[in-house]
């Protein structure tokens, strides 16, 4: 390879990690640590306002269970994967800058919770066209590392995201930034603008940084490029017919099915459980989110190294069991006792049992989703990535609903935040017992196709 292939080779990968530094602030500040929390204090009511977050996270991973499939085929016919990204990044552009208008006055909740829905299915539908570029980035070797990195580039992005707003923009109950001023601009601080801000800084974020991605990112046009929509349905129903025949395969979607709908439930409901059972202010939740983003980097990029010496199922296994023994520890963390011990009223045990929590959330977290990256890319049949990133989609949202739809009404019946978290320890455990059945080289290699 000459140096000019070379260079090019090597932006084409810088340009890719740019969407997962672009994209984090979705998960890091609208979703997680910044407007989630503040559509609670909107609410008023916390079990209340956990309800309706889990109804349009419910909403949102229904729709991309139905139709991401179907949009992986027709992203590997259409021969043009990056107007796809183009697409569905004006989509979740719109929807995070439509944010600011979720005023604390508000009464209707339901054009926010549509907003937030929306935005999730543009970035759900965005990482597929794009984790179905990672194949042709570099040899099958490398994959895992460059996974990894990406992941780990994305969470500094997130993190870095978080100081920026906590710092300048995100106001708590004194109307007041991290730095102890006002917030920026002149955003006004008793209508939560500084806050409610978030939206439209993840939006600005995210064309920034898909900047280098759409100048050097130029996957060469897929396999049957320019074929209709039918014949992409008729090659997800070949698919799909074909699929109880891997075994692999199938055993992994349902094993990443389970942790990665308990580990969206701990990403999604974490701050407003911090909020609702340790009555944690925005401030302490930003903290939170550092602590939970910067682990998340760490890991990543260890889990990255971690998956290229020793494959990918055995930083997914110990990943989820991590990830199980954090949300027993969660659930069983309250003001006023710790698995059952009793704490004083003006401990901090119970914070730093959270910030421990957050921590490791975060860096499993990470490491996992890298490395079940990485593990698909060896489950994939190079002439249809997208669609088998799709396949994949639909493996994280066809029980998408379940960990919202479990949490929501384990809080509705229990009237309790602690409880409702609970059903996130037995889809942990699913998922884990399911990778048994996993092969560590996936059945690719083989010859197995779908």
């Amino acid at each position: 390879m000459d140096a000019n292939a070379q260079r090019s080779a090597r932006r084409r990968i810088l340009g890719w990690w740019c969407f997962d530094i672009a994209s984090q602030p979705h998960s890091t500040l609208v979703i997680t640590f910044i407007f989630g929390p503040y559509f609670a204090t909107v609410v008023g009511d916390a079990v209340r306002a956990q309800t309706l977050w889990a109804a349009a996270l419910t909403a949102s991973g229904l729709f991309i269970a139905m139709a991401a499939p179907v949009m992986g085929a027709m992203a590997d016919r259409s021969g043009n994967l990056r107007g796809w990204v183009w697409g569905l990044s004006a989509l979740l552009v719109i929807s995070m800058a439509s944010l600011w208008f979720a005023t604390p006055a508000m009464v209707h909740f339901t054009p926010v919770l549509i907003a937030v829905a929306l935005s999730i299915i543009a970035v759900e539908m965005a990482t597929i066209v794009t984790n179905a570029m990672l194949p042709g980035l570099a040899p099958r070797s490398e994959i895992g590392r460059l996974s990894g990195t990406g992941f780990a580039l994305g969470y500094a992005g997130g993190l870095t995201s978080l100081i920026v707003m906590l710092l300048f923009f995100a106001e708590n109950g004194g109307g007041v930034t991290l730095l102890g001023l006002p917030p920026a601009f002149g955003l006004d601080p008793e209508t939560r603008e500084g806050t409610r801000f978030a939206g439209p800084f993840s939006a600005l974020w995210y064309m920034l940084f898909m900047v280098p991605f759409f100048i050097w990112v130029r996957p060469a046009p897929t396999a049957g490029s320019g074929q209709g929509v039918g014949s992409a349905l008729r090659e997800l129903a070949r698919t799909l017919r074909r699929l109880p025949a891997r075994q692999s395969l199938l055993a992994y979607l349902g094993s990443s099915m389970f942790y990665r709908d308990a580990l969206n439930g701990l990403y999604s409901f974490g701050g407003l459980y911090a909020i609702g059972v340790l009555g944690w202010s925005i401030t302490q939740l930003g903290v939170f989110g550092i602590a939970g983003v910067l682990s998340a980097a760490v890991a990543s990029w260890l889990g990255g190294r971690a998956d290229h010496a020793y494959g990918p199922k055995p930083v997914i296994a110990a990943c989820i069991v991590i990830l199980t023994v954090v949300s027993v520890t969660v659930v069983a963390t309250t003001r006023d006792a710790i698995f059952g011990i009793a704490v004083a009223p003006d401990s901090i045990a119970p914070d730093v049992s959270m910030y421990i929590c957050g921590s490791l959330i975060g860096g499993a977290g990470g490491a996992l989703q890298a490395a079940s990256r990485t593990m698909m890319v060896r489950h994939a049949d190079p002439a249809r990535p997208t669609e088998a990133f799709g396949l994949y989609a639909l493996s994280g949202k066809a029980t998408a609903f379940l960990a919202p739809l479990l949490i929501g009404l384990a809080t509705a019946v229990s009237g309790d935040q602690r409880i409702g978290i609970s059903p996130l320890i037995v889809l942990f455990l699913v998922g884990l017992l399911l990778l048994v059945w996993v092969r560590k080289d996936g059945d690719i290699a083989d010859g197995a196709t779908a």
